[in-house]
């Protein structure tokens, strides 16, 4: 298990990150956890080992207020986690600049910076960065057309700096599948969204998680069925190509149910 470590958890109010949290922030443990987000407030019940630190991750000014933060109360970062994140789950069929930016700086900006902003922090002493990034980082479903992209841009450059980080960092990628989260509920602009095929727990990719970065693996697929079902489709498109179908057919029923259920709002 890990312990005796400086721990930075970025989305941890919620989700996998949270899940996370729980596990590290063991007292027994004795880590030492900085929990971050926007909406950290809401989280209670934690020793004093565990501190929450409000801040927007989409932006520059809190990652910087993150990081400052973290050297102010530790002396060494052992282990970052950017796990901050969200998805959309829509027809991307429209023109607004903003909101493609918008999940961009959360999802990518804001990762790619913290890792600059971790070397720097090390200064050539040894470190873990952990990325959760997704299964969608390989595979695009149909309806998180932008958060796949996201993620998709997340692999290539977790790929580039395995070449380029010096020594002294490790670098863990996590890709789970769908994870039952509150998005499945509300997450289609309030609208509910059926889960794709296959489905985990948050604490399911959380011990996985774990015990990847405790192992300093490079990389972690927490849902077992999930690599011989790519390399399965990668032999037979047949069978991709099925798979896509069931999922569009899903996106479809989603514009359905969202039409409608826009339609009894407006007539009440």
């Amino acid at each position: 298990m890990i312990s005796n470590k400086n721990i930075v958890i970025t989305g941890a109010s919620s989700g996998i990150g949270k899940a996370i949290l729980e596990m590290l922030a063991v007292k027994e443990n004795n880590n030492r956890i900085i929990a971050a987000s926007r909406s950290i407030a809401k989280l209670s019940g934690f020793e004093e080992n565990v501190i929450l630190f409000p801040c927007d991750l989409s932006t520059q000014e809190g990652v910087d207020a993150l990081f400052a933060k973290a050297s102010e109360l530790f002396e060494k970062i052992d282990i970052f986690i950017c796990n901050a994140g969200a998805p959309y789950y829509e027809r991307y069929d429209y023109e607004d600049w903003e909101r493609i930016e918008r999940i961009f700086r959360l999802n990518t900006f804001s990762h790619m910076y913290s890792y600059s902003k971790y070397l720097n922090h090390l200064n050539g002493r040894e470190g873990q960065l952990v990325y959760t990034i997704s299964a969608m980082g390989e595979m695009a479903l149909p309806g998180y057309a932008l958060y796949a992209s996201t993620k998709f841009a997340m692999k290539g450059f977790q790929q580039a700096i395995r070449v380029e980080s010096p020594k002294n960092l490790r670098i863990t990628c996590v890709y789970p599948v769908a994870t039952k989260t509150n998005f499945f509920e509300v997450g289609g602009a309030g609208h509910k969204v059926e889960q794709p095929f296959p489905v985990q727990t948050a604490e399911e990719v959380a011990k996985a998680a774990v015990r990847g970065i405790e192992r300093g693996k490079k990389q972690v697929y927490p849902c077992p069925i999930y690599l011989p079902s790519r390399f399965l489709m990668s032999i037979l498109p047949p069978v991709r190509n099925f798979y896509l179908r069931t999922q569009e057919k899903m996106l479809l029923r989603f514009i359905e149910r969202k039409k409608n259920e826009n339609q009894q709002t407006k007539n009440q």
